[in-house]
């Protein structure tokens, strides 16, 4: 699975689902939250927030980018809906924002050469304070590698929403849609599986899937419990 470009993956979608208002999930009553924003409007989702408290709770919002008219029948679909976040990122997060001001800082690069790759915000709002900041590349090597893996969470997240569409309308794609996501999570382009343990034991148990797909989402399971170690 990929972020694709505007159109989206081959698959069948019977209706468009309407644009969605990128709400953040409501905190903990005195809890603190970090909230990471992404956009891009030439990727699928052009847009969407991560939203988590220090629980590691949270939530996923996108919102697809606009598609006239798609040259591979797909409507690309919003979605909206509850995460746990891994307790090392969570925890990684809100120690940087302590650690910065809450993000207060003057975070981007001053480098121009680099690409254009989405501007990506992360806000802190807590009882001891409140901040954040905007970049496309970031400054601080570590920053930019927490806004990596956040984007690696999302990515997840989509894949889920495209593998529940796949099951229904196209299960002869699901044996290479899940080879793109074993490669990314061994590249850790993907991460927090278990967000998405649903759908693999969804794959894994259909006997009306190939047994190849079926093979490969349940060794994405097991990985659920045993993630790789990062580089």
């Amino acid at each position: 699975m990929r972020f694709h470009s505007v159109p989206s993956l081959a698959i069948l979608a019977l209706l468009m689902a309407p644009a969605l208002t990128l709400a953040q999930s409501p905190p903990t009553p005195g809890s603190a939250h970090i909230v990471f924003t992404f956009e891009h409007p030439q990727l699928q989702p052009s847009q969407y927030t991560i939203t988590i408290d220090e629980t590691g709770a949270g939530r996923f919002a996108s919102k697809p980018g606009p598609v006239s008219d798609p040259t591979d029948g797909v409507f690309p679909t919003a979605l909206d809906r509850s995460i746990l976040l891994d307790d090392t990122l969570r925890a990684e997060l809100f120690t940087y924002a302590r650690s910065h001001s809450f993000f207060a800082t003057r975070c981007t690069t001053t480098k121009t050469s680099l690409a254009f790759t989405g501007n990506k915000t992360l806000s802190y709002t807590g009882p001891d304070g409140s901040g954040s900041c905007t970049f496309v590349w970031a400054e601080d090597p570590t920053l930019q590698r927490l806004a990596d893996q956040l984007g690696a969470v999302a990515f997840t997240l989509e894949e889920g929403r495209r593998l529940d569409l796949e099951v229904r309308h196209d299960r002869l794609g699901l044996d290479a849609e899940l080879a793109s996501l074993q490669d990314a999570f061994k590249d850790h382009r993907a991460s927090d599986l278990p967000n998405i343990a649903d759908q693999l034991h969804a794959i894994a148990g259909n006997d009306q899937v190939m047994d190849r797909a079926r093979k490969r989402a349940q060794a994405l399971l097991s990985c659920c419990e045993n993630p790789p170690k990062q580089d």
